[in-house]
């Protein structure tokens, strides 16, 4: 790397202010700045002369120094006069937005997460979903319309899907969200689409073709894999039962697994892509279906390489209902949730047929209970997994998956949703329709 120890001159809105090359080099190829070096990280001399030799920027001079001090020591102080909101828009403009965010929250940790702030959303009571965006943003659904926030958590124009009701949602990237919402009878319509996360645009619609037909559909559940493939569980009026597979990139269907005798892949509500056996997990649960159903699907064989069902399982069923499930790739398990928040555990080397291996560890729940309690769902994150119950989310650590920690806030009501990316956890209450976004917070400077 052949940075100069050049000084650099800026004078960024009639305030002029110094630096060096060095430091200009911390912010990356990708920024702004980064622009003014060559391949071989060489400062590019300057060609206006009018300035003696200044940079002239015409932005804020303040969130300049903040951002410029950022570069310098890798630390950042806003004054309090600075309101946020300003320093992520200067941030933006410069290229620096991931320097802002690395130096705001130290590495995901479930046991360090802290309640940063909460949103009050729009519609109490009808709360879907929530996803989690790469950036740190989320979006949430509720009923026919579909809320998304950036990072900063400014909300963008919502999609309205025309009172078509949206089952899942999920994030291509920061720029793009795919909905899947339910097929209205006798309209021909539902399905999926693409829409951009910043102006609710429809970009294109994935649709399922049966015998060289467009038919309509319900999308369910939906997972993305890293090759580019949109995954979903499908149900229509005709043979389109079972779960679908698109290119995101073109739009275009490149597969469909139909829905085996006896089970019920049409009303999955959890996929999950398994990057490390290049299997999909489907699961459907009550309340969507009586019995529980769990499979691992491989498509590249065109077959259900490990299935598992509570159809005539020896426990009580009220007692056992599976709510949620999540693979373990790591630990070649299942885990499942009961509405007790007991964690059952599947091997997934093993026979299907065997019995779940339940632990009830988890059974610590203090203080009221809420007065509609949620199902309890799931999530696998950083080697740590996160189940919520009630008012509340647990962290579970280490092989035996020891109970570490609860999140929890004293109003809300239940929390019907949640999801991790970006750094953040947000949970999605149902009674006031309250988001919370935790964050963990950055190590001490000693």
């Amino acid at each position: 790397m052949g940075v100069q120890k050049d000084r650099v001159k800026f004078n960024v809105g009639g305030r002029v202010m110094e630096t060096t090359s060095t430091t200009l080099a911390n912010a990356g190829r990708n920024s702004m700045f980064g622009a003014m070096f060559d391949d071989n990280w060489n400062l590019i001399p300057n060609n206006d002369d009018n300035n003696n030799n200044e940079r002239f920027i015409d932005r804020n001079p303040d969130c300049f120094a903040i951002l410029l001090d950022l570069l310098r020591t890798g630390e950042l102080y806003v004054p309090p006069d600075i309101p946020e909101k300003l320093l992520y828009r200067e941030a933006l403009y410069y290229g620096l937005l991931d320097h802002v965010r690395a130096a705001k929250w130290g590495p995901f940790d479930g046991n360090r997460l802290r309640l940063s702030r909460s949103l009050q959303g729009q519609a109490p009571g009808d709360g879907t979903a929530i996803r989690a965006g790469p950036d740190g943003g989320c979006c949430v659904a509720h009923g026919s319309m579909v809320h998304v926030y950036d990072w900063m958590l400014d909300e963008h124009p919502p999609l309205n899907l025309d009172y078509q009701r949206v089952n899942d949602v999920g994030w291509v990237d920061s720029d793009n969200i795919v909905i899947g919402v339910s097929e209205r009878l006798g309209r021909g319509d539902g399905g999926m689409g693409l829409f951009s996360s910043h102006t609710g645009e429809l970009r294109y619609k994935f649709h399922v073709c049966h015998d060289n037909q467009v038919k309509s559909y319900t999308a369910g559940a939906l997972s993305f894999s890293s090759d580019y493939k949109i995954f979903s569980s499908c149900k229509g009026r005709s043979n389109e039962y079972g779960v679908g597979v698109w290119d995101q990139v073109t739009g275009k269907q490149i597969d469909f697994f139909y829905e085996p005798l006896g089970w019920s892949l049409g009303d999955a509500d959890k996929l999950q892509w398994m990057e490390g056996s290049n299997c999909l997990l489907v699961a459907t649960m009550f309340p969507r279906k009586d019995n529980c159903y769990i499979s691992l699907l491989d498509f590249r064989d065109k077959k259900m390489v490990w299935c598992w069902s509570d159809v005539g399982a020896p426990f009580a069923v009220d007692e056992k209902r599976v709510r949620d499930a999540i693979a373990m790739e790591d630990n070649n398990s299942i885990c499942v949730v009961n509405e007790f928040e007991d964690l059952g555990f599947m091997d997934l080397r093993s026979s299907a047929a065997n019995s779940i291996r339940w632990s009830s560890r988890s059974r610590l729940m203090k203080g009221k209970m809420p007065e509609e309690p949620c199902y309890p769902k799931l999530a696998l994150h950083g080697g740590q997994l996160f189940s919520s119950m009630n008012d509340c989310i647990s962290v579970f650590c280490g092989p035996e998956w020891v109970l570490t920690s609860r999140l929890r806030r004293s109003y809300g009501g239940s929390i019907c949703d949640f999801s991790i990316g970006g750094d953040r956890l947000f949970a999605l209450h149902s009674e006031e329709n309250v988001v919370d976004i935790w964050e963990t917070p950055t190590p001490p400077i000693i």
